[in-house]
């Protein structure tokens, strides 16, 4: 069984290489990080204060009793009643999907969309360690969000070079994918450089830290300047400006 946050769409992709592209979003949960830097503040059901990502309900399991456990078959099903046209993009996001990777019902899932003709895009932070195993495996987009200092999580849990390797190694057109704001912005310009000096043939976006309109827009323009100076592609966070930081869409 997967736990399930929810599964939503259709609508767009709002970020990374995809951006503005039309798919269903299978949000599953469970994450190995909890990403307090990043200040999204959220009241827990019982009533406490925290500080996480933008997707907090679907790290904290605190909000564990909203997730549903659903099988492949059952993830599919209720796509299909999303489905606005027969090859719609399938993005799995969390949390992080990666928990799943040795989970029968999870590579079920991947299989069925891949051999079915979807563009299937993975979201991960890249910090767990996977293998290819199976061809359908190779043919998966992963979207490498790979945490810096401004997460406040440790170096040792959020950069795992060996899997950022193995993935561009055995995939096609997958990439990295930086959130950046503008007050440490030489301190992350740094590290993003470090992690890049182990890695050939990558592909990188930056992206603005922010939970809001104001908050991306108070970031973008020193993402945008940092993308320029290092050759790197920027990514607005288009169902943000849209939707604000509703769910489900």
């Amino acid at each position: 069984m997967l736990e399930i946050n929810e599964i939503f769409g259709p609508t767009i992709q709002g970020e990374g290489k995809l951006i503005g592209t039309p798919s269903i979003f299978i949000r599953l949960s469970r994450c190995n990080m909890r990403c307090k830097g990043f200040n999204v503040n959220y009241t827990t059901p019982n009533g406490e204060l925290k500080k996480s990502c933008d997707t907090y309900y679907a790290v904290d399991p605190a909000f564990k009793n909203e997730w549903q456990k659903l099988n492949s078959k059952e993830i599919i099903k209720v796509v299909s009643k999303l489905e606005a046209n027969p090859k719609i993009d399938i993005v799995i996001t969390g949390g992080e999907p990666l928990l799943y990777w040795q989970n029968d019902e999870f590579q079920k899932l991947l299989k069925y969309y891949v051999e079915k003709e979807h563009q299937v895009t993975i979201e991960t932070n890249a910090s767990l360690d996977i293998d290819f195993t199976e061809d359908y495996q190779k043919k998966v987009l992963f979207s490498m969000s790979v945490k810096l200092s401004n997460s406040l999580e440790t170096k040792r849990k959020r950069i795992n070079i060996d899997t950022i390797k193995k993935v561009f190694s055995e995939t096609s057109n997958s990439y990295l994918k930086f959130v950046v704001n503008k007050s440490s912005i030489d301190e992350i310009e740094k590290e993003i450089l470090d992690i890049l000096k182990n890695i050939e043939n990558y592909e990188v976006y930056l992206m603005p830290l922010g939970s809001t309109v104001d908050e991306i827009n108070d970031n973008s323009k020193a993402v945008i300047n940092m993308a320029i100076k290092n050759g790197f592609k920027y990514s607005d966070r288009l169902h943000i400006r849209i939707w604000d930081n509703k769910r489900g869409v």
